[in-house]
C-alpha cells in the first residue's frame, strides 16, 4: 500500500522528435479610435460642472485675498516695504483679485449665455400662441 504512493511513473510523455519549422511572427498593429464627444455628451456625463469655473475659483480667490491682506498687513506694520514678504502680499492680493474678477465676469457670461438660451426657447412658444411681437 505504501509502495502505491510512491511509486515513479512508469511511461514518460512522448516528446516530439520531429524538427519543428521555425515560425514567422507577424507584426501585430493595434490602433485604438477615440471617439469625438460633442458638447451635449459632455454636458451629460459631467453633469454641467465645465461651465462653472467660476463656483470654483471663487473660494480660491477669497481664500487668496485674504492672505493677501494679512500677509500685505503684517509687512507693512514692521515698516518693511520692498521686501520679499511684502512683495509677496502685494502678489497674493493682485492674484486674489484676479481670481475673484475673473469668476465674477464668468459668472455674468454664464447668466447672459442662459438669459439668451431662455429666451430663445421661448420664442417658438410665443410665435405659435400668436402674440408676437417682432
Amino acid at each position: 500500500m505504501l509502495d502505491d504512493h510512491h511509486r515513479v511513473p512508469q511511461s514518460t510523455a512522448k516528446t516530439s522528435t520531429s524538427v519543428e519549422k521555425p515560425r514567422r511572427d507577424h507584426v501585430v498593429m493595434v490602433t485604438t479610435r477615440i471617439p469625438y464627444i460633442n458638447e451635449s455628451q459632455l454636458l451629460a456625463t459631467t453633469g454641467g460642472t465645465e461651465v462653472s469655473c467660476y463656483r470654483c475659483t471663487v473660494p480660491f480667490g477669497a481664500v487668496v485675498l485674504v492672505a493677501g491682506v494679512v500677509v500685505t498687513a503684517v509687512a507693512y506694520a514692521f515698516n518693511s516695504h520692498g521686501s520679499v514678504i511684502s512683495v509677496l502680499g502685494l502678489f497674493l492680493l493682485c492674484a486674489g483679485s484676479v481670481l475673484l474678477g475673473s469668476s465674477a465676469l464668468c459668472w455674468r457670461l454664464q447668466l447672459r449665455k442662459k438669459k439668451n438660451k431662455r429666451r430663445e426657447s421661448q420664442t417658438p412658444l410665443v410665435v405659435g400662441q400668436g402674440h408676437c411681437m417682432v
